[in-house]
């Protein structure tokens, strides 16, 4: 056959098991869970993989899986990723009731497109035409949240990073892929797909403010009210956004997750979580050291004791054109060229943006949703353009990828100039990682 046609044969392979697919996508949706609790979901789409035959491994990064097509074909290894974790959204009409845990960030969508290109690639035994392999990638863990929890698992020795690629990285799993793909669920309104989108990267932190109990109605004047210098060190930080740069789209918004104990004690322990985003990675430690003069400053100016902790989150989505190009030639056989927007650029922080320094990386985002991510309001609204046809879109990519010898995927691989070895990714990450304690009690 040639590429054409294998193609079409893909595409009829999916279509045939489209009720499948929507199905397991409902599936994942009905059962969220969160970061590095994904068991329901590793072990749904685990079987969906061997049900195709491939060997499966799984618990990769202790949740998450990856099923591996051995082609008799020696070439490239593509990676298509798709993610596990939901949410927290109490608000969301289908949230969970007991842990508030609900996808309105998509990832059950995009699970269910990279099954849809796996059930394509293998089940029409396409696959057996092409040269190099294919790993299908179930990954945890990518919304950055419960950074407690995270912790207790750093403690205990289970992961190194608090993001699923950040550890599958860590972990070796991804030392042969050269090649990554994964699509994301997004409103795009009158578009219906959109390619060469960029986003921040950005630091974790957590802060506590350590003061002084003492009875808040009689006797004020004896304690260190921690809750005083947090309320400081934030408006210390609005006072620094003027001076961050417009093109590093700086964003630090911080929660208070612990205000005190009781009302009628001074508040001795507060705590604050944030993130500090940044378009490059020179923007982010800017930015960065910016809010850490105003979290001290807050302490000081109370005599509190501080305690902040930099924990690495995630690098700048990048882009590659040549990958882009190539995807878009398929993508328009499906919805046409007017419906593709090019270009964006968005504040928000994918933990895909890691892999992206690393490899030649696709990260295109299809609608067929409707509502703000994260909000109450997202919901799947068109299962043919947010699942199916991204599905073969993935599918016919690979096919152009791994044809003729692999030529195309061989090219975009010598053209790609990494901006990161694996170990200098993971030096850098360990630099960021510290904890920082000053004590301005009297």
């Amino acid at each position: 056959m040639n590429k054409e046609e294998l193609k079409q044969k893909i595409c009829k392979v999916i279509d045939e098991n489209r009720e499948r697919i929507i199905a397991f996508n409902q599936k994942i949706y009905d059962n969220p869970e969160l970061g590095y609790k994904e068991t329901f979901s590793t072990e749904a789409i685990s079987q969906e993989l061997k049900d195709l035959g491939l060997k499966v491994k799984k618990d990769i990064a202790v949740t998450g899986c990856k099923g591996r097509i051995e082609n008799q074909n020696p070439g490239p290894t593509i990676a298509l990723l798709g993610e596990l974790d939901s949410i927290t959204c109490p608000e969301h009409p289908d949230a969970d009731p007991e842990t508030g845990a609900v996808h309105a960030c998509g990832h059950n969508i995009q699970l269910s497109a990279m099954l849809g290109a796996a059930i394509g690639l293998v089940s029409s035994n396409v696959v057996n035409e092409l040269e190099g392999n294919v790993e299908f990638i179930a990954v945890p863990a990518e919304e950055y949240v419960e950074l407690e929890y995270r912790s207790k698992l750093l403690e205990e020795g289970k992961i190194k990073f608090f993001g699923g690629k950040q550890e599958l990285i860590y972990q070796g799993e991804l030392d042969n892929v050269d090649l990554a793909m994964m699509i994301h669920s997004l409103d795009l309104g009158d578009k219906k797909a959109l390619i060469g989108g960029s986003g921040n990267g950005f630091v974790g932190k957590k802060v506590q403010f350590v003061g002084k109990e003492s009875h808040a109605g009689s006797a004020p004047e004896e304690g260190v009210n921690a809750l005083n210098g947090a309320m400081l060190a934030m408006s210390n930080i609005h006072a620094q956004r003027e001076t961050f740069p417009e093109e590093e789209k700086v964003r630090v918004h911080p929660i208070i997750t612990k205000g005190g104990d009781i009302v009628n004690v001074v508040p001795a322990d507060v705590r604050i979580e944030t993130y500090v985003r940044a378009r490059t990675i020179e923007g982010i430690i800017d930015a960065n050291k910016k809010v850490n003069r105003s979290l001290k400053a807050g302490a000081m100016a109370v005599g509190a004791e501080i305690n902040i902790s930099d924990m690495p989150g995630y690098l700048p989505l990048l882009t590659d054109t040549e990958f882009d190009t190539l995807f878009k030639s398929n993508l328009t056989k499906f919805i046409g060229e007017n419906n593709i927007q090019e270009g964006a650029s968005f504040t928000g922080s994918f933990d895909f943006g890691d892999v992206s320094h690393l490899m030649p990386s696709l990260h295109p985002f299809f609608g067929g949703v409707k509502g703000d991510i994260h909000t109450r309001d997202f919901r799947l609204d068109d299962p043919e353009l947010a699942i199916i046809t991204p599905a073969k879109t993935l599918a016919t990519t690979i096919v152009d990828l791994l044809f003729d010898e692999a030529q195309t995927a061989k090219e975009i691989i010598d053209d790609f100039d990494p901006e990161l070895t694996k170990e200098e990714y993971l030096g850098f990450l360990d630099g960021i990682t510290r904890d920082i304690k000053e004590d301005f009690k009297d």
